[in-house]
């Protein structure tokens, strides 16, 4: 019942539930103490409003947003319950008391400050947003930016001057209790003075030297230092914050090019999301100031997402523009029609260039391009299973997508039965259960699904953790932990500070440690080795979050149930058997054929009653048929192996900057030349020219 009922008030745990009850229910509380009327009642039901509300808050509860959606936000709530305390001083005959017109003044003065407190607020955040916000780039020594405000005085800054009035509450209820006014007219003073003080301190940060540079000063540092870094290659991003991942997956690749790389966003979420990383960042949310950016030295420019900010660089001749995405699957997102709008689309092996003549949605076979999958290097290889360890299986399904398609993920027709059949094997094998991210962000039957395969996860850890068959050593899980604490705590230490939630001061002081990234490699490298070793080997997971990666639960597994998704091409670089569900209910042969990546896998219908097979063949290789179609595929969907796909990557950047690069110098000598070719080349959104007829930037086309 519990659990309904934290569902349904969209909490978190227990504790926050209960602080939503004892919210909600503080409030009558307070008006029949009220009208009772009852002060030792009205001081204990203040408490317990005061305390729940502030827990919510710093647990960022999802009830407290949805009470400011319904016009019982933060500043109502203070304001009831004061108007309840004057209600309380009206019903114990003090109107006549100054104490009475002492709590209407203060009340109303402090509200006053209110005003003031949440435009200074507004205006130190609004001018400390700058129209560009970077990581890796050298701007402190363009401009002055100086330090942000303590945290103390912007973080949760309406909650706390609203808490001010505490003081007043606390002083007029013991002065309603007693014969004295004295304590609530010391309160009174306590709550105006702290709230005066309170506005007095942000005043300073909205004039003078404590102000950053005007959005022109800051474009023109940036320019400057493209100007000096002279980006030949641009990794282009633009989504919601959930698909951070899909640009993080190439931050590697990006630090591994043999061009000067350069990334940008256009959300400041994407960015606030990034993961760490050496290649210079700038995210320019503003399309005008993007297309006025000086970025006459890049050549080539790499779209992960088809999205509509995408135009913003598209619209540049002077580079070549190509598509990578960030997956390489069956889904119909991997042959989308927008794709022939770039130069060059970029697929993993011959099944994507296959994939689009089949499609037909006019990508030509000249403009597609094989360069593999850098980001498979850290998939290690089938090792096969030793006698004394038990078999591990990953089930890891897509989401539901947009469609309603049946077939998008196995979760909600097939995840149950997959999870009880391998939760119940004999001989027995550990599962782990890492589902996508997005799941049950649209539908209710997938997000059902998936708490119901956890629960069943969770009772079968448990039950397992209580049979005398499965021995634990816990000296070696100590020590793991051990570790893992030792390593956490060094990575939060070396974290510190990067993000301090202020975006100005935050691209001041953005330029990475070379020493401290490298140390964070190593210790997440390290970090995962402990976590796998303070887990039983046989004991199942659910594992959500970015940790472990989906790569690192690729390592410790020895099969695969999955969706159609490119999760299943990128396993497939293991070489491990996989199985892939037939949720749609094509039959196998028709499955196979309209989706390449299942071709070497165990077809699973929705019952999963061919899991022995996959089971089989992590057990015992001679059971394993499909292991040389595996490898066909591999190298069919993913490319060869040599050379390697950074290598393959890195040349064809170098192949199209060559073409953009003769592109520019025809266009420049049509220029030269004069004619008709005149008047089109200057029709064309093109880039800014120096004095020395160099091109130098976008044109404001």
């Amino acid at each position: 019942m519990i659990t309904t009922a934290i569902r349904v008030a969209r909490v978190g745990s227990a504790a926050e539930l209960a602080a939503a009850l004892l919210m909600v229910a503080g409030f009558p509380c307070l008006m029949l103490a009220a009208l009772v009327p009852s002060v030792p009642g009205f001081a204990a039901a203040a408490l317990v409003t005061y305390l729940a509300d502030h827990y919510l808050h710093r647990r960022n509860s999802y009830l407290i947003n949805r009470l400011s959606k319904v016009r019982a936000g933060l500043s109502i709530r203070f304001l009831i319950r004061q108007l309840l305390l004057v209600l309380l001083l009206a019903r114990l005959s003090l109107a006549d008391n100054l104490i009475y017109y002492g709590a209407i003044a203060c009340f109303i003065a402090f509200y006053g400050l209110q005003a003031p407190h949440g435009a200074l607020v507004t205006l130190i955040r609004n001018r400390r947003r700058l129209p560009v916000a970077t990581r890796n780039v050298d701007l402190a020594a363009r401009i002055r930016i100086p330090d942000a405000p303590p945290q103390g005085l912007l973080h949760r800054s309406a909650e706390k001057i609203l808490h001010l009035d505490l003081f007043a509450v606390a002083g007029i209820l013991v002065s309603a209790a007693s014969d004295t006014n004295a304590p609530g007219f010391l309160g009174i003073a306590l709550t105006l003075v702290l709230g005066a003080l309170y506005v007095a301190a942000l005043v300073p940060y909205i004039r003078g030297r404590r102000i950053p540079p005007k959005a022109e000063e800051v474009l023109a540092a940036v320019d400057d230092w493209l100007r000096e870094y002279r980006p030949e290659t641009v990794l282009y991003f633009s989504g919601s914050k959930d698909s951070a991942y899909q640009v993080n997956m190439w931050l590697e690749t990006m630090e591994q090019l043999d061009t000067r790389p350069l990334i940008i966003l256009r959300e400041r979420a994407i960015l606030q999301n990034l993961a760490p990383t050496t290649v210079p960042v700038i995210c320019v949310p503003g399309g005008v100031h993007l297309m006025n950016m000086d970025l006459s030295t890049v050549r080539v420019a790499l779209y992960a997402a088809n999205v509509g900010k995408n135009i913003h660089l598209l619209r540049v001749p002077t580079m070549k523009h190509v598509f990578i995405g960030h997956g390489d699957s069956d889904k119909l997102a991997s042959v989308n029609p927008f794709s022939k709008v770039y130069d060059e689309v970029w697929t993993a092996g011959r099944a994507g260039r296959d994939r689009y003549a089949i499609a037909d949605v006019g990508v030509r076979d000249e403009d597609i391009v094989e360069v593999g999958r850098p980001q498979l290097a850290p998939i290690q290889g089938r090792r096969g299973v030793p006698e004394d360890r038990m078999p591990t299986v990953l089930y890891a399904p897509t989401w539901e997508g947009w469609d309603g398609n049946p077939g998008n993920t196995s979760l909600v027709l097939a995840g149950v039965n997959i999870v009880k059949k391998l939760v119940k094997a004999d001989p027995p094998v550990r599962v782990l259960y890492k589902p996508h991210p997005f799941t049950g962000t649209v539908s209710r039957e997938a997000a059902a699904a998936h708490r119901k395969i956890s629960a069943l996860i969770e009772r079968a850890a448990a039950a397992r953790a209580a049979d005398a068959r499965f021995p634990t050593d816990t000296a070696a899980r100590t020590a793991a932990g051990a570790d893992l604490a030792r390593i956490e705590a060094r990575l939060a230490e070396l974290s510190g500070g990067a993000e301090n939630g202020d975006e100005a001061e935050a691209s001041r002081d953005g330029l990475v440690d070379a020493g401290r990234h490298a140390e964070i490699a190593r210790l997440r490298a390290e970090w995962n080795d402990a976590y796998w070793r303070s887990v039983p080997a046989w004991e199942h997971r659910v594992i959500t979050g970015a940790e472990p990666r989906l790569y690192d639960c690729f390592n410790v597994s020895d099969a695969m149930v999955s969706d159609i998704s490119s999760v299943v091409s990128d396993f497939i670089a293991s070489g491990k058997p996989y199985a892939v569900t037939d949720s749609a209910g094509l039959g196998a042969e028709e499955f196979k054929r309209q989706n390449t990546a299942v071709r070497a896998a165990v077809i699973l219908t929705n019952k999963a009653t061919e899991l022995g097979r996959l089971l089989a063949a992590v057990r015992d290789p001679a059971a394993d048929p499909l292991a040389a179609d595996r490898k066909e595929l591999k190298r069919y969907l993913l490319g060869p192996d040599e050379p390697t796909s950074i290598e393959q990557f890195n040349t064809a950047v170098a192949d199209l900057a060559v073409k953009a690069e003769a592109r520019n110098v025809g266009q420049a000598s049509r220029t030269v030349a004069g004619g008709p070719d005149v008047e089109l080349a200057d029709a064309l959104p093109g880039q800014r020219t120096t004095t020395s007829g160099e091109p130098d930037g976008l044109g404001a086309g």
